[in-house]
């Protein structure tokens, strides 16, 4: 795997990255061998359905152990859950600003100052 990650970063090196763009790389637990190579994809839109086991340590104390279920939402060939599936090392480019631009003019129009 070592080698995938050396290609990534190479590439890094050479081509940079935008401004507030990372890179988010999954790898799948397969022998090198077996992995197809590096799809650039999206994420899937998928959640973690949380759960807590209530549980006693040796001592008789209790405490909860965070538990869950992995839930895709979204099985697009294009996303990184498909690529990960099949084989492959998921590359996703990842920004930072969150902010929703398309909503900033409709929230103007709001009477926010009394």
């Amino acid at each position: 795997c070592k080698s995938f990650v050396k290609t990534i970063a190479s590439n890094v090196i050479n081509h940079g990255l935008p401004d507030g763009v990372v890179l988010n790389v999954n790898i799948p637990k397969l022998k090198k061998s077996d992995i197809k190579g590096i799809k650039v994809c999206r994420q899937a839109r998928a959640n973690w359905k949380e759960e807590f086991d209530k549980r006693t340590n040796p001592m008789g104390r209790e405490y909860y152990w965070l538990t869950g279920k992995f839930v895709n939402m979204d099985h697009g060939e294009d996303t990184d859950e498909w690529a990960l599936e099949h084989g492959y090392i998921s590359l996703v480019p990842v920004q930072f600003d969150l902010t929703a631009h398309h909503t900033i003019q409709s929230l103007n129009t709001w009477d926010l100052n009394d």
